[in-house]
């Protein structure tokens, strides 16, 4: 294993890279007025970012306890450096994957996960506005990499490698990439449609690095000319103060729990997707997307 400090170097050079290249999208994006940037929207990306990284700083202890522990019960060992690598940061992504399906299709992670959705702007900055509070959960979810021989430090590193790509594919700008690349990878182009709002795009492309765990489980959709990304919420929260930000969607949980009849309606709307109602009076993303087709043929 490569060793700590050149670790850290690895991190602070691609950290440092990110920082310049988002500076310079903003400088183009200014010089050739086209407003991918927003004053207020940017400084919510800072603040929120800000925030996750304290609460990364406060869990990061227990994280590598729960790993460590796990990592007593392995019952596999990778000892070949490139197949542990390469099988680490492929399943770490596929993990990621799962995890990021949960916050879109249980709306007690989606009530966490709206922040980063909740920006109409997209740009490199919009990667930082980070889902704060998913330290809390987001081990659970690699504990499994733990038991199959991966240990806590190589774990995290290959999770923050994934998240630096990730941030990468935040952006308007229009990269030509191979044709083969798409099959395989995520470009911006799959990460502006997993942005939108527009119905047909909604819970598509939650990939991090590798699109593929989208094709094979029916969550990939191309960006279509024909359908220009609507950057946001569906329904977009009033108060855009960071307070609201952070916490407009639990209120709005809540509150259906409260106004629930029965024990049953109260915890289904905790689990159910977004836009799940006892009574059918709102929709899910789903359920939009079958009447939307229904329309359109």
């Amino acid at each position: 294993m490569p060793p700590l400090d050149a670790r850290n170097e690895a991190v602070a050079i691609l950290v440092g890279l990110l920082v310049l290249l988002t500076l310079t999208e903003m400088w183009f994006s200014y010089r050739e007025n086209r407003h991918y940037y927003e004053k207020r929207d940017t400084l919510t990306n800072i603040y929120l970012t800000t925030l996750a990284f304290f609460m990364n700083l406060l869990v990061n202890g227990m994280a590598f306890f729960l790993l460590n522990f796990a990592y007593q019960f392995r019952f596999v060992q990778i000892n070949n450096l490139f197949v542990y690598w390469f099988v680490l940061v492929v399943a770490q992504d596929f993990l990621y994957w799962v995890l990021h399906y949960t916050g879109h299709y249980c709306r007690l992670f989606w009530a966490m996960h709206v922040t980063h959705h909740s920006s109409e702007h997209f740009n490199f900055s919009t990667g930082f506005r980070s889902t704060v509070f998913e330290p809390l959960y987001r081990t659970f979810f690699y504990m499994p990499l733990a038991l199959f021989g991966f240990t806590a430090v190589d774990i995290l590193y290959a999770y923050l490698l994934t998240q630096l790509y990730g941030n990468l594919v935040h952006t308007q700008y229009h990269i030509p990439l191979p044709k083969w690349y798409g099959y395989i990878f995520v470009t911006p182009a799959h990460h502006r449609v997993h942005h939108a709002s527009n119905i047909p795009y909604l819970d598509k492309n939650m990939g991090m690095m590798f699109i593929v765990w989208d094709r094979l489980f029916g969550t990939f959709h191309d960006e279509d000319p024909a359908e220009p990304v609507k950057y946001g919420l569906t329904h977009q929260p009033e108060d855009l103060g960071p307070v609201n930000i952070l916490f407009h969607e639990w209120k709005a949980l809540l509150h259906d729990v409260k106004h629930a009849p029965g024990l049953k309606n109260k915890l289904l709307y905790f689990v159910n997707p977004p836009g799940w109602s006892h009574d059918g009076s709102t929709q899910t993303a789903r359920a939009m997307q079958r009447e939307y087709n229904e329309k359109e043929v």
